[in-house]
């Protein structure tokens, strides 16, 4: 998410989302703090999205609840927000304002140009924002292709934005560190066509539900060998049912049936193509190779084609699920050299073609990790870039821009917000650490009655254990633990000390220091005292 601010006017350019990382235990998404929006709401004059992935959209339905504003994209991505909008009742509230490649939208100071680009989801822009001190231009996520079936990105209008002049670029990095040039969805074309032809069993393909243009090679492949295609996985359908509304996909008749409907067609007669390219934990792939989906059953010599890239970070996840593809004898295609997938990124040469034409007079590389920035900086430098024009920012960090100067000025609140089931922002640190705790070392739960008349022991103390010992293998050590929990209880009675909180610290005290000592271990314990 980026902010925009001039005076009294305000805009926003996306509003996205990322998943969990690996300690954050029971997050099921992050999405960005909107704070400093929300303190300004007065100033805000729209939201404006560059493309339909879930890492540009998909935090909008925590920040409209928040902030009220009209929403302004393309016709798919919009199409994309509103079903997200409707599963979080907010689509009678919210005004979404669908634009066309070339369509110019004032927002107060602001006049933001949409302007066609390639991606790997149609109707993706980058934007040229006016402000009063110049022009601002936002790539989005963007490649160069000349074969893509909406046209190659309009480098003409780059090129004469370059020459109006163009204060700032702020250009993905996402593929930066790539040599050449990002391979046409064409090459994907072919590669698929290899392995449709000549397949006498079942073809199951994963790929990004978003990628439409992938979805559209495999709906032709599949109808030019004969086969029926099924589709299942949520987002999936999501997806197929929006762009086929819209018109962005074109299904060969009589190729598209329902799941329920693949057990009764000739093995060489079907196509499933589902959602979990990454691994996802319960993804339809996931399900089908661990034998858990409801309507699919993997069965011996299923060709398996995932059609993806893993993502940084997904590789363990994505070779769990193909090692699980092989057990099961199924006959797994996923090798880069088949030409299976191609990203929807731009490499290194057409960053440096964006760059040339337009040749801003400073520039901010976004939209990758830090190790992408820092390359996209050098990059900017080979290509005549003064390096004190280069700003790599930190999230919250200002950067003020007059009509010839640049320069950070400050932070405003900002970070990220944890979405866990129905709550947003109520899980921290200290939460998230406490998870991570149990994770690792389980816990102890230590349960006694105390005399509300003297502060005696009445009955325990008990011992509870999950995580930590299996308890039927481990009675001597439980009872060690209660006898010095109850050591614990009869100092303190012998000291007159009655204040839980002080009772408590003194039996978690001691139970751990036995137990680091005795183990090596650090489980968290909680005593529970009941006054009686």
């Amino acid at each position: 998410m980026t902010v925009f601010e001039y005076g009294k006017d305000m805009i926003v350019v996306d509003c996205g989302l990322g998943f969990p990382e690996d300690d954050m235990y029971g997050i099921d998404l992050v999405v960005p703090d909107v704070s400093y929006v929300v303190k300004n709401q007065n100033k805000l004059r729209g939201i404006f999205l560059t493309h339909g992935h879930e890492d540009h959209i998909g935090g909008l339905p925590y920040a409209l609840q928040q902030v009220h504003t009209a929403v302004h994209g393309t016709a798919l991505t919009l199409g994309l927000v509103r079903h997200k909008l409707e599963e979080h009742g907010l689509d009678k509230t919210t005004k979404l304002v669908t634009h066309h490649a070339g369509d110019k939208v004032r927002a107060g100071c602001f006049e933001v140009e949409f302007i066609h680009v390639n991606h790997s989801i149609a109707d993706a822009v980058a934007f040229a924002i006016r402000t009063p001190v110049g022009t601002v231009v936002v790539s989005g996520d963007f490649k160069i292709d000349p074969t893509d079936t909406e046209g190659m990105a309009d480098l003409t209008r780059f090129g004469e934005l370059g020459h109006e002049g163009v204060l700032a670029l702020l250009c993905e990095s996402t593929n930066v560190e790539r040599p050449g040039h990002s391979p046409s969805e064409l090459t994907v074309a072919d590669g698929l066509d290899r392995q449709f032809k000549g397949c006498r069993q079942r073809i199951i393909v994963t790929t990004f539900a978003s990628n439409m243009h992938r979805l559209q090679t495999l709906f032709d492949t599949a109808s030019h060998y004969g086969r029926k295609v099924a589709v299942t996985g949520r987002s999936m359908e999501n997806i197929l049912k929006v762009s086929t509304e819209l018109g962005y996909l074109k299904v060969p008749a009589h190729t598209l049936v329902d799941i329920s409907e693949i057990k009764s067609l000739p093995k060489d007669k079907v196509v499933i193509v589902c959602t979990g390219s990454q691994g996802e934990d319960m993804s339809a792939m996931y399900r089908i190779a661990f034998s858990s989906h409801r309507q699919v059953e993997l069965q011996p010599g299923d060709r398996v084609i995932i059609s993806a890239s893993a993502i940084p970070g997904n590789e363990k996840a994505v070779g769990k699920i193909i090692n699980e593809l092989y057990r099961r004898g199924a006959d797994v295609v996923y090798d880069k050299a088949l030409d299976l997938h191609a990203s929807g990124h731009a490499c290194r040469e057409e960053i440096k073609i964006l760059h040339a034409l337009l040749r801003p007079k400073f520039f901010v590389p976004v939209h990758g990790e830090q190790r992408h920035l820092h390359t996209h900086a050098k990059l900017a430098q080979t290509m005549g870039m003064n390096p004190k024009n280069i700003f790599i920012l930190d999230i919250g960090q200002v950067l003020e821009l007059t009509a010839k100067t640049c320069k950070l000025s400050g932070i405003v609140p900002a970070g990220r917000m944890l979405v866990d089931g129905a709550g947003v922002g109520d899980v921290g640190s200290v939460v998230l650490r406490d998870r991570k705790h149990l994770a690792e070392d389980g816990m102890i739960v230590v349960i006694v009655n105390l005399s509300s008349e003297d502060g005696s022991v009445l009955t325990g103390p008990d011992i509870i254990t999950r995580g930590f010992v299996y308890v039927k293998d481990n009675g001597e050590l439980m009872e060690e633990l209660r006898v010095i929990a109850a050591h614990s209880l009869d100092q303190c009675y012998v000291k007159h000390i009655s204040d839980w909180s002080a009772i408590k610290n003194a039996i978690k005290n001691d139970l751990s220091a036995y137990l680091f000592k005795k183990t090596k271990r650090n489980p968290m314990i909680l005593p529970v005292i009941l006054e009686v």
